[in-house]
């Protein structure tokens, strides 16, 4: 249920950038999502559609770029994408593992037309 609220903030987001700009309507909405995230690309799409009516955003398009996790040893540096829920390091076994990507969840770029 929390992608409603999210989806609040990306429309107001989108809003505000597309009247800063000058535009007349958006067309496409770019957002990239970390794999950690939890959000539900079906459910911001739903909402999307119910809260964007009556804005500059209604009928846009959203595209959804996902970022898969990836990790870092905290012992030895190396870098890795974990294919499953053991993030222990692949190169020396240590169990110090930090979020590199994955966590990602914004607006990446709005498409609009003009006026």
């Amino acid at each position: 249920m929390h992608e409603y609220a999210v989806t609040e903030s990306i429309v107001e987001i989108v809003c505000r950038h597309a009247a800063d700009a000058g535009a007349g309507q958006v067309r496409r909405i770019h957002l990239v999502i970390g794999e950690l995230a939890t959000i539900v690309d079906e459910s911001v799409q739903f909402y999307f559609d119910f809260i964007s009516q009556g804005t500059v955003a209604q009928g846009a398009e959203l595209s959804f770029r996902r970022v898969n996790v990836e990790v870092q040893c905290g012992a030895c540096g190396h870098t890795w994408q974990p294919e499953s829920a053991d993030w222990t390091c692949p190169l020396c076994g240590a169990a110090q593992a930090r979020v590199q990507a994955g966590r990602e969840f914004y607006v990446e770029s709005i498409e609009v037309e003009d006026a």
